[in-house]
């Protein structure tokens, strides 16, 4: 169970523990920008939740839905992307 952020600028996810472990945020600060917090619940699973992305006006957002929703559907069939389970990860900066 994750708290998940989204680097604005690149498309990247990564969980708030990923975050830390690579020195990008700390267990009392949040992580400074282009990186933003994905809004929903503070407990999600990737078994049951999906991140998806879309790139807008020049920077990247993203959501946490259930999976197999319909909200989830007409998310995807506007346009936002599924981030993959094996691409959530931070990169050392």
């Amino acid at each position: 169970m994750a708290v998940f952020f989204i680097d604005t600028a690149t498309g990247q996810v990564a969980t708030q523990r990923q975050l830390i472990e690579v020195g990008i945020a700390s267990a009392e600060e949040p992580p400074p920008r282009p990186w933003l917090r994905i809004q929903g619940t503070g407990d999600a699973s990737t078994m049951w939740y999906a991140i998806l992305r879309k790139r807008e006006r020049g920077i990247f957002i993203g959501t946490l839905v259930l999976r197999h929703s319909d909200h989830h559907a007409s998310l995807l069939g506007r346009g936002w992307d599924e981030v993959p389970i094996e691409q959530i990860a931070a990169v050392a900066p």
